[in-house]
């Protein structure tokens, strides 16, 4: 069983999972929640800050442990809350210090 299908089932019954922001019936939205771009991530993340589903939303992903998507207005990779997506490729060589404070 898929996610979407374990929310569909025990979703829609206990919480209005059809009133979700992010469902549209369509599948259109599943491309931009699933996307690895940063600028499609943030958007995911903007229509879950106006949906009143949010927080159950989460604590159902938590609770799956789920493997990635935008879920409840964070992003989960392998089953964990990632505070942000790094961008692609490497690193850059010389990064800037961290935790250093100037004197004025």
């Amino acid at each position: 069983m898929f996610a979407s299908e374990e929310i569909d089932e025990l979703g829609q019954q206990a919480a209005g999972w059809d009133q979700a922001a992010c469902r549209d019936d369509s599948g259109g939205m599943t491309r931009l929640f699933f996307s690895d771009e940063i600028p499609d991530i943030r958007r995911a993340k903007t229509i879950c800050l106006g949906c009143r589903l949010t927080r159950p939303c989460l604590e159902a992903a938590v609770a799956r442990r789920e493997p990635a998507g935008v879920w409840g207005g964070e992003l989960f990779a392998d089953g964990r809350i990632l505070a942000q997506k790094r961008r692609r490729g490497r690193p850059p060589k010389n990064r800037p210090a961290e935790g250093i404070q100037l004197m004025a």
